[in-house]
């Protein structure tokens, strides 16, 4: 058992105090968001100039997006153990030294693998942050600032592809700028954190890390996102070799359930996930995470080969998306501080987000810019007014010693969910494309070796091919934001699933014991609102007053 923990009492800071520290954790994500969106419209060139192909193009994304899943909850785990900003500051080093890695790639299997040591770094980033805030700032209040972190989102991810289109296209620049572009940011971040940010010190004895369950998780997750990688191009779906790799990731998972359960310090501790509001959000989250980086990481791809634009010009093009996360995002946040309640706000983001990716599931490589542009901010709206706030209705019901963990949790499964988005969705999208430029250049009298190599260097197709090559990333892109939605509408279940609740105005739950309004006023005789009663395990006990 572990000794006692000791901290200083958790006290809210001064909104002075606050917005400084809150600058430069916002400025960290902003690295973290970077390090994505800067190459999401690079990256057609940058695999086409190291010739990989359309699987090692969706690993470009997948290999962060893994390691970034698989260490979220130790990062977390980390937190709720350990100095905070020390944590954070370790990241983002991890994180610099990933960027120069890939930004030296000389290979995709290179970029592929520097890319992966990046994820450990945004795997910190995505819970400290998040963890921290939740640290300085009460829930009710953190609705506002959300709002800040709607428009850090916002401008990162409009920036980043502009900037990375930018970086592309200009001769005495080149790729390579995509990865080192965020150094300087980096270190401006890590001496802003020294100066400014300042949080309680866990000091506990005996402290034991659960570095078996990490392994189990990652090892599990691995598995199955190569197996969904490879299955019905390398092998076939009814295999020897889908049983044994689909097997054994459930088998993982499965030890990693039990060793979890019997963990004296867990990575993802059971009776947090049970709990039914973190349960709902973590499946809302996995569900948002899967449409949302799964559909939005071939949007440039779709502009440019499906189109024909530059990455300048595709950056630009995906503006929208951003202005609606920016705009729902901020509104949303002032608005839940207002009146305490964040569970509509979710419920009415899940379902525009659904509508947003069933218009996107309609485009094809000659439909209107302008039906493209609003889709894409009925997406970008949705994601402004659900991610963020499922995690906020979970750090709502947790103890302040239990936030990094809760906050990990469900940065974990929404990324895993990202993770597998981009898998699956990029395996349809390969085979789709593969089945479609075959065809077509049959029907064409052209050799299927002329395709010169890899599909995504158009400068080396000759002419004709090049324009098959665009039809069919063009056309085949609707048929995964259809995919997208379908996903996306398990997000509207449980966000309905979940309980209305007021959020708290403290940083921590109140003692043992005692009871914390959590649901609506009774209104015109209504009956009154639940009450959690928080026992010595942090697990809630509710009973209707």
């Amino acid at each position: 058992m572990s000794a006692p923990t000791v901290t200083a009492e958790a006290a809210p800071m001064s909104k002075r105090k606050t917005l400084e520290a809150l600058s430069g954790l916002l400025l960290v994500l902003f690295v973290a968001m970077l390090s994505s969106t800067v190459v999401s419209t690079a990256l057609p060139k940058i695999i086409g100039a190291l010739n990989g192909s359309q699987t090692q193009y969706t690993w470009v994304v997948t290999a962060t997006l893994l390691t970034a899943t698989a260490t979220t909850p130790i990062w977390g785990k980390l937190a709720d153990l350990f100095n905070k900003k020390l944590l954070i500051q370790i990241a983002i080093v991890v994180f610099l030294v990933g960027s120069i890695a890939a930004g030296f790639a000389q290979s995709a299997g290179q970029l592929i693998a520097a890319r992966a040591f990046q994820g450990i770094g945004v795997g910190g980033l995505q819970a400290l942050v998040q963890v921290a805030i939740a640290a300085m700032i009460p829930p009710r209040e953190r609705g506002r600032y959300n709002g800040y972190l709607g428009g850090v989102m916002a401008l990162a991810t409009v920036g980043g592809p502009l900037l990375g289109g930018l970086i592309v296209d200009t001769s005495w620049l080149g790729w390579r700028w995509c990865f080192f572009v965020g150094v300087p940011v980096a270190a401006v971040a890590l001496f802003l954190l020294q100066v400014t940010l300042n949080l309680p010190t866990v000091r506990r004895d005996n402290v034991k890390i659960d570095y078996l369950g990490a392994t189990l998780i990652a090892a599990g997750v691995s598995v199955l996102l190569i197996w969904i990688s490879f299955v019905d191009d390398s092998f076939a779906w009814l295999s020897w070799q889908t049983g044994a790799m689909v097997g054994g990731s459930v088998l993982l998972l499965a030890l990693a359930v039990w060793v979890e359960a019997r963990a004296a310090e867990p990575v993802v501790p059971l009776h947090i996930v049970r709990e039914r509001t973190t349960a709902l959000a973590i499946l809302g989250s996995l569900a948002v995470g899967m449409a949302m980086f799964g559909g939005a990481v071939f949007l440039g791809q779709y502009f440019q080969i499906g189109r024909g634009y530059s990455p300048t010009e595709a950056g630009l093009l995906t503006i929208p998306i951003m202005a609606g996360v920016l705009i729902s995002s901020i509104v949303t946040g002032r608005m839940i501080t207002a009146t305490g309640k964040v569970k509509p706000y979710i419920v009415f983001g899940a379902v525009v987000l659904v509508i947003g990716f069933v218009m996107l599931g309609t485009i094809d490589h000659e439909t209107s810019l302008v039906f493209v542009g609003l889709a894409m901010f009925i997406v970008g709206v949705g994601v402004g007014m659900t991610m963020q706030n499922l995690v906020l209705a979970v750090q709502n019901t947790v103890a302040l010693k239990d936030i990094g963990a809760a906050s990990a949790s469900v940065a974990f499964f929404r990324s895993l969910g990202g993770t597998i988005g981009v898998s699956v969705l990029g395996a349809v999208l390969a085979r789709r494309v593969t089945d479609r430029i075959t065809g077509e250049l049959a029907a064409a009298g052209i050799p299927a070796s002329g395709g010169g190599g890899s599909t995504l260097n158009l400068d080396a197709l000759p002419e004709p091919v090049r324009q098959i090559v665009r039809a069919a990333y063009g056309d085949a892109t609707g048929h995964i934001f259809l995919i997208s939605a379908a996903i996306a509408v398990v997000g509207i279940v449980a966000a309905l699933l979940l309980r209305p609740v007021t959020l708290r105005s403290s940083l921590d739950l109140p003692d043992t014991g005692r009871s914390v309004a959590v649901g609506a006023d009774a209104v015109d005789g209504a009956p009154a609102f639940d009450e959690v009663s928080v026992d010595s395990a942090g697990r809630e006990e509710r009973a209707r007053r």
